[in-house]
């Protein structure tokens, strides 16, 4: 079994001796390779004689290239459970042409904002219900020298998840891609235009040179208690506890200025990887036995328990109060995290580009309607409005 979830290579080792008990003639080998490397590694893995018999492979447009190219094998007989999995689980695993499914969902995020509640306990503040308590939090924050927000720009692929925590109601989440999808609209959207504007602004309250803050020093800034808030992916929290035990956690979801598309927060949210079947293992029973596995309650339950994370498995519970806190939410107000849900099946990936592009929005590179463009343009290589 291949991973690119490094961080999780002790837990998922005690995980799999609990799948090595009951199955004691077969022995799972995990490893896990670093994050920004694992999709061509496996590429060529699964292409070659050495690859996985199971490998955690991406969700939606990701997922894709894996399946055209025959690498992986369908699922829909081998793993019965899957019928009972929520349909937006499933979307993230799906062939696009087929409809076929090529994995068993791994986890669900969710993007937010964190915050340290011993900061904000010292300086009076409290979550804000409005997008003036929001920018109020950030000014007295910066006022008393506290980074308010921990943001690290340097890390592209970080850029749009950040612009969701903060602007997705803004600009409409799922009302927005439903247009998307009709054909009702593109990219230069002024609601979208304006949502990164908005994250333009917002960056006087991100470290100096943000642009040359890498993710993890931003995780740093956040987990020594040197800023205040992390907007980011409920993936975050097992690392923040384990990091820091100490540190005193709260959730909330950034209330929309006056005038935008929605007048209530939302939480973007993403279906998180699979466990797919190689298509030339040479275990393939065996593998089908552990897939099963990885469809379980048993194996759910411990993804939310040992890994905190969101197990789209039928019947798991989240015992960790923030957990239920985010997924409750989430649920609430549900927002796709869009530029990964519908903007990943061509290249240039919508990621991709708001990653470069909100990057040069914050070296004066490029104004908010000029990153716009640069998605609708970028995109335009392969997608139209209502296709």
């Amino acid at each position: 079994m291949w991973s690119w979830r490094t961080e999780d290579q002790d837990a998922y080792e005690t995980i799999f001796d609990v799948f090595e008990e009951a199955n004691p003639c077969i022995t799972v080998n995990f490893q896990a390779y670093k994050n920004t490397e694992y999709n061509q590694i496996l590429q060529t893995g699964l292409t070659g004689s050495d690859g996985p018999d199971v490998a955690q492979v991406r969700s939606y447009g990701l997922l894709q290239p894996l399946v055209e190219g025959g690498n992986l094998a369908p699922l829909d007989d081998v793993v019965p459970a899957l019928a009972d999995f929520d349909e937006a689980a499933l979307d993230g695993a799906r062939g696009r042409e087929d409809g076929s499914l090529y994995g068993v969902p791994l986890a669900a995020q969710t993007i937010q904002v964190f915050y340290n509640t011993a900061i904000f306990e010292e300086h009076g503040l409290e979550e804000p219900e409005t997008w003036e308590d929001f920018i109020a939090v950030n000014d007295t924050l910066k006022e008393a020298g506290v980074t308010p927000l921990a943001v690290g720009a340097k890390d592209a692929w970080f850029v749009p998840t950040v612009h969701d925590a903060l602007t997705a109601a803004q600009y409409g989440g799922a009302d927005f891609q439903q247009k998307l999808r009709d054909g009702e609209t593109d990219f230069n959207d002024p609601a979208y235009v304006e949502s990164i504007q908005t994250f333009a602004d917002l960056e006087q309250y991100m470290p100096d040179d943000v642009v040359g803050v890498a993710y993890t020093d931003a995780q740093v800034l956040f987990t020594s208690g040197a800023a205040a808030m992390f907007a980011g992916g409920s993936y975050e929290l097992a690392f923040f506890q384990s990091t820091n035990p100490e540190l005193e956690l709260g959730v909330f979801q950034v209330p929309p200025p006056e005038g935008s598309a929605l007048d209530h927060p939302v939480s973007a949210g993403y279906a998180d990887g699979n466990w797919g079947l190689s298509a030339a293992s040479d275990n393939s029973e065996e593998a089908e036995t552990l897939l099963n596995w990885l469809a379980s309650e048993e194996f759910g339950q411990m993804v939310a328990n040992d890994l905190k994370q969101f197990s789209p498995v039928p019947g798991v519970t989240f015992d960790e109060p923030l957990m239920q806190e985010m997924w409750d939410l989430y649920q609430e107000n549900p927002a796709p995290y869009l530029l990964l849900v519908d903007y990943r099946y061509g290249d240039p990936v919508g990621t991709d580009l708001m990653g470069e592009g909100g990057q040069q929005l914050f070296l004066g590179e490029l104004d908010a309607a000029g990153v716009a463009s640069k998605i609708q343009d970028g995109l335009s290589a392969w997608w139209t409005p209502g296709q």
